[in-house]
């Protein structure tokens, strides 16, 4: 019998928490295709199997978005929107329809068009719309199995409780899964923005994903570790590992437990400095988690999704009525709403006039730069949020501003649409709070100039170090070189929140370093006043901050502030997080 050896996966920790099972592997069967040449007389033929194949694949997502509705509720049958919109796509029906009339067979024709639509989604900058890649692969693979005839295993084929390892994860297999009985996700691709971990931080259960070839080194039943915390998969674990993880186990059981009680009390140092822990949200459906949390608002309420795979631009009552059913939902608490923050790129289907293909996107016409040259999308969502603001706590924020002359023109726009509004007798709050995010370094080096100008600020870290750095964060070549602990970083920081602090205004932060604990105690120090994360890490800051005193933390920032050298900072950090512990 040969002796199975231990070995450990690197991924990408998508969801947190250990757990240990049994493998079900969800394997996709190897599509063949074959090019053939077809004649005149048999196009017509392949473009009705085509379009059969159409039919087929979408009347499968509509039972399947129904089935969802029912029981996972609006949030993830949402996500399958997505997923038929691509069937709409013109790039798919008419450039297939247009390949096969150029004399080959559709499946041949399908997979060469998917190939180019994929390529171009990889030269996306933005992680999450460069995920959605993954969506057309799956839709196509869909459309290849009508064609070719063919079947995929199914997670309704769970029989006790396992681990899910996949190539991915699709909504189809959302819907099919029976969530008691499945411990965690693991898969060959994928992001922290994918399908498969927006599932998985749902349902709080461990993922890791983009695991590159995870499903060629598992077998059905294996028993596997899924470490989410640190993206670790470990197969065939000796009886130490397992025995360690166990107790690991227990102990996050234990602290999860403990955390559930500080949901309902307040955010405060040992030597009560309140300040305000909100949530970071996608769409509606995420408010249950973030009141179950403790929330105290939501910090960054990201719109986007209004307008992904959409055939037409939303309307102004969609928006009004996508915010008021957040802000009723979060009351007595405030949601802040980030106005549109994409590229023109990501709305050239919609056939807006000089969009144009960009080197760069990511530092191109997006955000509040696409808004300023096209005021009419602009006032459409700001139409939406001003009417919704009449019956609820709303706060409105402007993405990607570089300079003070932005925010005035935004407001310009935003007085112009108050006044529309006030002329059709349409109520608003007049006072509505207007705030900046700080995510451009000519931003932060100019946060006193906006502050004056704002109503508050509040830092987008992840585009703020990465463009300060000169780093992509998601270019595994220099990610180690995003170091939000770089003296360059926390100097800005303090220029942005002292600037704030000194207008009168509270600054915030949405970014992901304000919810990594280990920065807790520094940015307290800093001045923070608010701290806006993902639902599920809203425990764990609340509880560094009720374990520390203000006095404590500025005594910290002081300290840090003092080294040259990056390891200095580093040691000073662990060295107060191991004193944490040892208390």
């Amino acid at each position: 019998m040969a002796l199975k050896i231990t070995n450990v996966l690197q991924g990408i920790a998508a969801s947190p928490g250990i757990v240990i099972g049994k493998v079900f592997l969800l394997e996709d069967e190897e599509l063949t295709l074959v090019q053939k040449e077809i004649g005149k007389d048999e196009v017509k033929r392949e473009i009705q199997r085509f379009r059969d194949a159409l039919v087929k694949t979408r009347a499968e997502m509509v039972s399947i978005q129904e089935k969802i509705l029912k029981t996972l509720g609006k949030e993830y049958a949402r996500l399958s929107d997505a997923y038929l919109l691509i069937l709409e796509d013109p790039l798919i029906t008419r450039d297939v329809i247009k390949r096969i009339n150029e004399g080959v067979n559709a499946e041949y024709a399908l997979f060469k068009i998917l190939e180019r639509v994929i390529h171009s989604f990889e030269m996306i900058d933005d992680e999450y719309f460069r995920e959605r890649k993954h969506d057309i692969q799956d839709v196509g693979k869909k459309i290849l199995r009508h064609l070719l005839g063919k079947e995929r295993r199914q997670l309704s084929d769970l029989t006790s409780e396992s681990i899910v390892v996949g190539h991915n994860l699709t909504p189809s297999d959302t819907i099919s899964m029976k969530e008691s009985l499945i411990k965690g996700f693991v898969t060959d691709i994928g992001g922290r923005t994918s399908h498969t971990a927006i599932v998985a931080q749902g349902l709080e259960i461990p993922a890791v994903v983009g695991l590159k070839n995870v499903t060629g080194q598992v077998n059905e039943g294996e028993v596997i570790i899924v470490d989410g915390n640190q993206g670790l998969v470990i197969i065939n674990p000796t009886a130490e590992l397992l025995e360690n993880y166990r107790r690991e186990q227990e102990i996050q059981l234990a602290q999860i437990r403990e955390l559930e009680k500080l949901r309902d009390l307040p955010a405060q140092t040992t030597d009560s400095h309140r300040v305000t822990i909100a949530a970071n949200i996608d769409n509606v459906d995420e408010v249950k988690s973030v009141l179950s949390h403790g929330a105290e608002g939501i910090g960054l309420y990201r719109t986007e999704f209004l307008y992904f795979n959409k055939s037409a631009l939303p309307s102004e009552e969609e928006h009004y009525q996508n915010y008021l059913k957040v802000a009723q939902k979060m009351l007595p608490y405030s949601v802040i709403i980030r106005t549109i923050d994409l590229g023109g790129d990501k709305l050239s289907h919609l056939g807006l006039e000089g969009i144009t293909v960009e080197n760069n996107p990511f530092m191109g016409l997006r955000a509040i730069r696409l808004c300023l040259k096209y005021p009419s999308i602009f006032k459409t969502q700001l139409r939406g949020i001003l009417r919704a603001s009449a019956e609820c706590k709303i706060k409105i924020m402007y993405p990607m501003i570089s300079g003070i002359n932005e925010l005035r023109d935004a407001n310009k726009i935003l007085e112009e649409t108050k006044a529309e509004l006030r002329k059709e007798g349409k109520r608003f709050d007049e006072n509505i709070e207007v705030g900046v995010m700080i995510e451009v370094p000519s931003a932060a080096l100019t946060a006193d100039l906006i502050a004056k100008e704002a109503d508050f600020l509040s830092v987008g870290t992840n585009d703020l170090i990465q463009y300060t750095l000169a780093v992509d964060r998601v270019n595994e070549n220099v990610a180690n070189l995003y170091e939000p602990l770089h003296l360059s970083i926390l100097r800005l920081l303090k220029t942005v929140i002292d600037a704030g602090h000194n207008a009168g205004k509270w600054v915030g932060m949405c970014g992901e370093m304000a919810a990594d604990a280990t920065f807790t105690t520094v940015l307290l120090g800093l001045g923070l006043n608010e701290f806006s994360v993902s639902p599920v890490q809203i425990p764990k800051i609340k509880r560094i901050v009720r374990s520390v005193s203000i006095m404590e933390a500025r005594a910290l920032v002081a300290e840090i502030m003092e080294c040259t050298e990056q390891e200095e900072i580093i040691k000073i950090i662990k060295k107060r997080e191991f004193k944490g512990m040892s208390n």
